[in-house]
């Protein structure tokens, strides 16, 4: 009986080894499935697909439709965001000096530019911005918390104070080849 005993413990051991093998495994396999959140995986040239603003329920697309936009972000922990709407008004003096009070209104308000440095924290799955300059100077040196997802080619990210004013921001960009 007692060897009937010792091979049923051993037997029951490696059952229950390779059961919490199985969860680990797939539990990774479903993280993996539902994006990382990677320094490494960060870097490049992103393209803006969206940009919507969530506030009390209702989005708008802060920047209307189909915005234009560039994201870098490099290896050392250097970054430069530009985003535009698609139908800025061209200046008709052309000269950006002498833009009309209206013109020079739809242009700040339709672009938002800013570099400066970023730092992640992966096992938080978010990034802090410290914008250096921009268009926007009340972004200047202070550090923005976003949260991001990246699935493939696609990086979702979440800023949860957007310039425009209130709610919550969420972009989602590509990354350019």
């Amino acid at each position: 009986m007692k060897t009937f005993f010792g091979h049923t413990a051993r037997f029951l051991a490696v059952v229950m080894s390779l059961a919490i093998l199985s969860l680990f495994v797939a539990s990774r396999s479903w993280a993996q499935e539902k994006g990382a959140a990677s320094a490494k995986q960060l870097v490049g040239h992103w393209s803006l697909v969206s940009n919507v603003n969530e506030n009390d329920g209702k989005k708008t697309d802060a920047l209307g439709p189909n915005p234009k936009g560039l994201f870098i972000y490099d290896s050392s922990g250097r970054y430069a965001i530009q985003m535009f709407r698609a139908d800025l008004p061209k200046v008709a003096s052309n000269n950006r000096v002498t833009a009309t009070a209206e013109e020079n209104k739809a242009i700040v308000q339709g672009s938002l530019a800013h570099y400066g440095t970023y730092t992640v924290n992966e096992k938080e799955g978010t990034f802090t911005i410290k914008p250096e300059a921009g268009t926007y100077a009340n972004l200047v040196g202070a550090g923005q918390l976003r949260t991001f997802l990246i699935t493939g080619d696609e990086l979702k990210m979440t800023a949860p104070y957007p310039s425009a004013g209130a709610g919550t921001n969420y972009l989602t960009l590509k990354r350019l080849k």
